[in-house]
């Protein structure tokens, strides 16, 4: 009689352990998401992880499985930001790169949620230490890396002079525009004016 005793027999299938479950990634961009509305809605101080929750149309657990509190769901929305950045330009020229930098962030800044989010994430910078933090990463990294990509781009075509002020610079570039739209949060750029601001940015940065 044959017997397949010794015979190797099949692995059973392991379960997951309870309480193991993968974190879906669409619902993590759900609540990123629902962070940037509920800002932009309620502002960060009556935020709450219920009203972010039920706009993203989850649970509590959900959130709480990938955010400790609040705070540390906002500070990790801000810090994202300094990842994905503004592109790069490079189209061969100072101006033409400085033109392009301008009206994408012109555009960005203008857009409903974030000129209700950025004024009052930077008035609760004033407040939270770990907030002003994670805003200078954002747009040191973000911003900063840009223009900083755009001056290293002109110096090495000789169009400004190597052994600039970097950091004079990146104000020249960076300034004007947020200050425009962020701090005093005027109406949108009229005619003519991010051509203006190009040639004016140019003009300085071939001077330092």
């Amino acid at each position: 009689m044959t017997t397949h005793a010794d015979e190797p027999q099949p692995r059973p299938r392991r379960r997951a352990p309870a309480g193991a479950a993968v974190l879906r990634a669409d619902v993590t961009e759900a609540i990123r998401a629902a962070v940037f509305e509920e800002l932009a809605a309620v502002g960060y101080a009556r935020m709450s992880i219920e009203g972010i929750a039920r706009r993203a149309g989850v649970g509590k657990t959900a959130v709480y499985r990938r955010w400790r509190s609040k705070l540390h769901l906002v500070l990790d929305i801000v810090s994202a930001l300094a990842v994905q950045g503004l592109p790069a330009p490079d189209t061969g020229s100072l101006d033409t790169d400085l033109r392009m930098l301008y009206e994408v962030t012109s555009r960005a800044l203008r857009h409903p949620v974030a000129s209700q989010v950025i004024p009052d994430l930077q008035a609760e910078a004033a407040r939270n230490p770990e907030i002003a933090e994670a805003m200078q990463k954002a747009v040191r990294e973000g911003q900063d890396g840009v223009a900083s990509s755009i001056l290293v781009a002109a110096e090495r075509r000789g169009e400004i002079r190597a052994g600039h002020d970097h950091d004079l610079a990146l104000d020249l570039i960076s300034g004007p525009l947020y200050w425009r739209s962020v701090v005093i949060r005027g109406p949108k750029p009229p005619k003519g004016y991010l051509a203006a601001l190009t040639r004016a940015t140019a003009a300085a940065l071939r001077a330092l």
